[in-house]
Formats: structure tokens, sequence, C-alpha cells
């Protein structure tokens, strides 16, 4: 009987602990030096280090739990997958960025607004991958949500309909995103010399002159970085267009 007692007791106590499993036993980690996660702050940072050492393809659930020695279901509590994880790095990234003054006239606020979501994303390229769909929006954080704001309201006070300001954001966040990825995929590329090698040398020239032309040059040109001018080009004739037909 007192042994039986003691078995009993036993239990409780490993049913008390922090490392009990669901069947009673204890779980035991491997790592050492790390303190047992509790917050989200945390497994953020865990994420940003496997980003920055192996690429954002290498964030998966299982890999975040093994690097911060716990079990996936713990992360669970924080996050609901692999996309809500990434979505969350973006808010949180987005909240650390220091405020900027925007500009007052309108249309210069859009751009700047607009070059300000390039450059989040060009230092996190990954991100317009994730955010490649129409739905992104609404699992926007405030402060990625106010750049958004800007050039919806930049938008209606140069005399834009509500519904061409969503237009506007839209064509502009299709810009951006492309050429983002663009870059992005096209940046593993040797250097301009590799590049020309083999590019457009077996087109036919009467029927394709200027290709012909421009041959092993494309890759060249098309490395110049051109966004800047390119978008400012771009929201003027967007805004134009708006402002004609609603005149």
């Amino acid at each position: 009987m007192l042994t039986v007692k003691r078995r009993d007791a036993a239990r409780t106590i490993l049913a008390a602990s922090p490392f009990a499993t669901h069947d009673g036993g204890v779980t035991r980690s491997t790592r050492t030096g790390r303190p047992p996660v509790t917050s989200r702050a945390q497994i953020l940072d865990a994420a940003r280090d496997i980003i920055e050492r192996d690429g954002w393809e290498k964030v998966t659930i299982r890999r975040l739990a093994s690097d911060l020695g716990i079990g996936a279901t713990t992360l669970y509590h924080h996050i609901r997958d692999r996309e809500d994880l990434l979505i969350q790095l973006l808010n949180d990234q987005a909240g650390r960025s220091s405020e900027v003054s925007l500009p007052a006239a309108p249309r210069d606020r859009i751009i700047v607004a607009a070059g300000m979501i390039h450059e989040s994303l060009r230092l996190w390229p990954w991100a317009a991958e994730v955010l490649a769909t129409d739905g992104f929006l609404a699992r926007l954080g405030d402060s990625a949500l106010d750049l958004v704001e800007a050039i919806l309201a930049g938008a209606v006070e140069i005399g834009c309909t509500r519904e061409q300001a969503v237009e506007l954001f839209r064509s502009i966040w299709y810009y951006i995103a492309g050429e983002i990825m663009v870059r992005s995929r096209s940046a593993h590329l040797a250097d301009a010399q590799e590049r020309r090698r083999g590019f457009l040398t077996d087109i036919d020239p009467e029927r394709f002159p200027q290709l012909a032309a421009i041959g092993g040059d494309w890759p060249v040109i098309a490395a110049h970085d051109t966004f800047a001018n390119s978008l400012q080009a771009f929201v003027d004739g967007l805004l134009a267009q708006a402002v004609a037909q609603n005149g």
C-alpha cells in the first residue's frame, strides 16, 4: 500500500512539472543556454535569425521549434501557421521602423509612401511573395497600413474617387512587388559580362531588328535601377488619367 502511494505521489509531482508531457512523462530539452520561450518577441527574433542565416524558405514551424528548444505545440499558442509567422514578422518590422514625415503635397506624399514600401521590401524581398494576394491588407498592422492610408488619402485629395484611389494603390503595389521579385530572383546571376553571353545572339535580325541591335546589352540595361523615376512617371500618368475621367 505504501509503495502505491509513493508511486502516485511521484506521478503527481511529474504532472506538475513544467517538463511534463501529456502522458505524464517528462520532456527534457537538449539545448542549453537559451531560457524557455515565453513571448512572441523571442519567437520573432529566432525567426529573424533563421532568415538572416539561411533564407526565408528555411523558416518552418519545425525548424523554429527546434532552434528554440521547444515543442511545435508551444509555438501554436503564438502563431497559427508559417504564413502567419511571416506576416507577424513584417508587422513587427514595420512597427520598429522610425516614423518618417510625409510631404504635405498629396502627389509627393504618394511617391514617398510608395518608395518607403519599396525600400522595406528591398531589404526583405521574400515579403513580396508572402503578400502576393489581394487580401493581404487585412493582415497588416497599423504601421504598415499608415503608408497605404497615405497613398489613398493623397489620391483622394488630388481628385480621385475612393474607387480610383484603390485602383491606384493596387497598380502601385503590383509594380513594386513585381519589380522586387524580378530583381531578387535575378540577383544570383553572374556579373554583367556573364549575362551578356548567349543573350539574343541567335535572333533573326530581319524579323526583330531592334532586339537584334540591342542583343547582349539587354541584361546590362535591364540591371539599371530605374525604379524611382519610373514610379514618378507611373503615378503621374495614373493620376492624370483618373482626374481626366472625373472632369
